[in-house]
């Protein structure tokens, strides 16, 4: 049965320096740490790759967190992998759990996380699953 869950989140980016697979490159990386409030109470860390020209509307990222706390009443962790694309003012943006990343409690949990950015304030939306003994 898939479940429905909804908030907000702060999030604070950091940038890093460039490693040994990006040195030389036009490649920003970040620091992710995130605190989300709503049915999923959790705080997040995780590392952003970047690149592009985001203020022309042009550039697309990466990203993985681990996603630390209690949803919907069961605590663990799972891990979120973002996809993203800035294109002409658009964008596309996939979130997703990473398969077997759950733990204690959210084991086997799966599913897409929904961003949206609006008046400068993040809010998700997570439609998700858990093994039925859960």
């Amino acid at each position: 049965m898939t479940r429905h869950a909804e908030g907000t989140f702060d999030v604070k980016t950091t940038p890093l320096p460039a490693d040994d697979a990006t040195m030389g490159t036009l490649i920003g990386r970040y620091s992710l740490v995130k605190q989300f409030h709503g049915d999923l109470d959790a705080t997040s860390k995780g590392e952003m790759l970047s690149a592009g020209e985001p203020s022309s509307g042009n550039a697309g990222y990466v990203a993985i967190e681990q996603v630390t706390g209690t949803l919907h009443g069961h605590t663990g962790s799972f891990a979120l992998q973002h996809i993203g694309v800035m294109e002409g003012g658009g964008y596309k943006l996939s979130v997703a759990v990473v398969p077997g990343s759950g733990t204690a409690q959210l084991s086997g949990i799966a599913g897409t996380l929904t961003i949206t950015i609006a008046a400068g304030k993040h809010s998700y939306t997570f439609e998700y699953t858990l093994p039925s003994q859960q």
